[in-house]
């Protein structure tokens, strides 16, 4: 029986391995939301929920005992439900909802283990009843005065800072010292105190964000079913009932132009605006027509039009006023044209080309 038992306690601690590893594995994961975070985070709950239910049937933990009564190897069990409260409320492919709920769950035993043993610190076991007295309102900064919540928060930041500096000197404790019963049980404890201080801050969180999500509207369950139903098929590559491949709209809705329903209401009135067409048929005779348009006259037609609006000269430019012959017989406009080509000439010699430009000269 006893040989028995002791086997028992080696696989708890075989299997509180294995579940530690899975759980650090999760650091070296970026995309919390990938389908390999996923599988490994329900492979460390899954390991972790399995340690647990070891630990009730080995009664590692009684009521009736004190914290000198457990024995420094199995303090470390005790943080079992405070990794499940981790690794549960990043579980992002159930119900939001569910998930706080359960790891709220798992942070309550935790406390409740703690305070059975009469671990928790005189702050903490104040915080804690304070949670028990209302966990649907439970918050760290209990006080709406700004300095007080500001001093709150430096407060637990330093004391956090503190359990992780303690922490990690413990854990630079030499191998020869670590295998000292003494050094091994401080470092669980130290470990203990800093998880319960991050415990108290998760329920915070948790209650905040139930209090968001309990704002946020129902959805029905027929509709949620539709979702889901939309989802899997987008993820399948499942096509939807009433998908089609084609490009163009159907011919009703060529004809609505695009608007669905009734043109006129019960009362005669109108709905929405329409077009009165003189015939059905004029309709369907345009359905198989050319999509460019059609010439609508001739060529001499076409030449008749631009001759009436004075687009074409017919005698060669006479009529349009082109450069006048002049007569030899006639000598005064002979001498006049003469006079007024010399008047030109000797204007061009007195003023040569840019002369009335000196404004950018040097």
């Amino acid at each position: 029986m006893e040989s028995s038992s002791t086997e028992q306690q080696s696989s708890l601690r075989s299997l509180f391995t294995i579940a530690n590893n899975q759980r650090h594995k999760l650091d070296s994961i970026p995309d919390s939301s990938s389908s390999v975070y996923q599988d490994n985070l329900r492979a460390a709950i899954a390991a972790f929920h399995e340690s647990r239910q070891l630990t009730e049937e080995l009664t590692i933990f009684s009521s009736n005992e004190t914290e000198d009564d457990i024995a420094s190897g199995d303090l470390q069990f005790l943080l079992i439900n405070y990794f499940l409260g981790e690794l549960i409320k990043r579980d992002s492919a159930t119900n939001r909802k569910t998930v706080l709920q359960l790891a709220q769950a798992a942070y309550e035993r935790y406390l409740k283990l703690l305070d059975n043993y009469d671990m928790l610190s005189k702050a903490d076991s104040n915080l804690y009843q304070r949670y028990l007295s209302g966990r649907d309102d439970f918050s760290l900064l209990s006080t709406s005065d700004p300095t007080a919540r500001r001093n709150t928060k430096i407060t637990r930041y330093k004391q956090e800072q503190e359990l992780k500096l303690k922490l990690e000197y413990l854990a630079r404790v030499p191998l020869a010292l670590q295998n000292d019963d003494a050094a091994s049980r401080e470092i669980y404890l130290a470990e203990i105190q800093l998880c319960t201080h991050n415990t108290f801050h998760a329920l915070d969180m948790i209650i905040q964000e139930l209090k968001i999500i309990s704002l946020m509207p129902l959805t029905s369950p027929v509709r949620e079913a539709e979702e889901q139903a939309e989802d899997y098929r987008r993820r399948n590559g499942v096509p939807d009932d009433n998908y089609s491949d084609r490009l163009d709209p159907p011919i009703s809705q060529l004809l609505s132009n695009g608007k669905a329903g009734p043109i006129l209401s019960k009362d005669g009135k109108p709905l929405r605006p329409f077009t009165l067409l003189d015939s059905r048929q004029r309709l369907q005779d345009g359905v198989f027509k050319l999509d460019h348009a059609l010439p609508t006259m001739t060529m001499d037609e076409y030449l008749e039009e631009e001759r009436k609006r004075g687009g074409i000269v017919d005698d060669g430019g006479k009529a349009g006023g082109g450069p006048q012959q002049l007569d030899e017989d006639d000598m005064d406009k002979a001498d006049s044209e003469t006079m007024k080509a010399r008047e030109w000439d000797e204007y061009v010699e007195a003023n040569p080309k840019g002369s009335g430009n000196t404004l950018n000269r040097g």
